[in-house]
């Protein structure tokens, strides 16, 4: 949509409010850094002898090759290193001790960031649609709501993820989906997200209001798309102040 003819939003007219979910919701970068760091320790624990930093700059080069949401990493990681680091032990041993380190901190360490319960929670007590528009795996997808703690803070029926409906970030189509599944216009929604180009772009091009998380040490943080967001903020606490200011919402 071009910026002439993006509709003008006035105060009210918001029905729903759309979240990304990784380094908007939590921190996906420090989370999955050290995830990998312990499944690393974990590996040589158990008998593999590659020295730890070239090990985890060779799982970081599959991580970057193979993308972050396929389910083998370590698989391919052996695949990768001279058998002669593992020969005296059963592969699927270090295999598994990855998958069991990289899941038990998985299990201890994902946590919303701190601003982000409290601002669901007042959303719940308007009469706001809270949803989910997210790119990647489902049960994936899925199973970090509910790590989180905020499913229930949801409106469950306002939950989209691109490997159910076959269509990613950055297609507008995703959010248009979103939008048309729940009878809203594309301009009575807002979308917050952390990323310029798969989030603020496809939402803006089909008239959504757009918020930029510019929270510190994220990943996107320099990095700028075509669309100018309709709001920037670094806490979720600002997001709650301009739907009040802004667009009267209440409880």
């Amino acid at each position: 949509m071009n910026n002439r003819f993006r509709p003008v939003i006035k105060a009210n007219m918001l029905k729903a409010v759309f979240f990304d979910i990784d380094d908007t919701l939590y921190s996906t970068s420090v989370f999955a850094a050290q995830a990998r760091k312990n499944s690393v320790f974990a590996m040589i624990n158990a008998g593999l002898k590659m020295p730890y930093p070239d090990l985890l700059k060779e799982l970081e080069e599959v991580i970057s090759e193979f993308s972050s949401n396929y389910e083998h990493h370590f698989n391919k990681l052996l695949l990768r290193i001279p058998n002669k680091y593992y020969e005296d032990i059963n592969p699927a041993i270090v295999i598994a001790s990855g998958v069991v380190a990289y899941h038990n901190t998985k299990f201890n360490g994902i946590k919303s960031f701190p601003d982000v319960i409290p601002a669901l929670k007042y959303l719940r007590k308007t009469d706001l649609v809270r949803g989910i528009i997210s790119s990647g795996l489902e049960i994936k997808q899925a199973e970090k709501l509910l790590r989180l703690g905020i499913y229930n803070l949801l409106t469950p029926t306002a939950i989209f993820f691109s490997d159910q409906i076959g269509i990613s970030k950055p297609n507008p189509k995703l959010y248009l989906r979103a939008c048309q599944e729940l009878d809203i216009l594309p301009e009575e929604a807002m979308y917050v997200g952390d990323n310029p180009a798969l989030d603020i772009d496809p939402a803006h091009k089909i008239g959504m209001v757009t918020v930029l998380v510019k929270r510190p040490y994220n990943k996107h943080i320099t990095e700028k798309g075509r669309a100018k967001p309709d709001h920037i903020i670094t806490s979720f606490s600002q997001l709650i102040a301009i739907l009040r200011k802004k667009y009267r919402i209440s409880l």
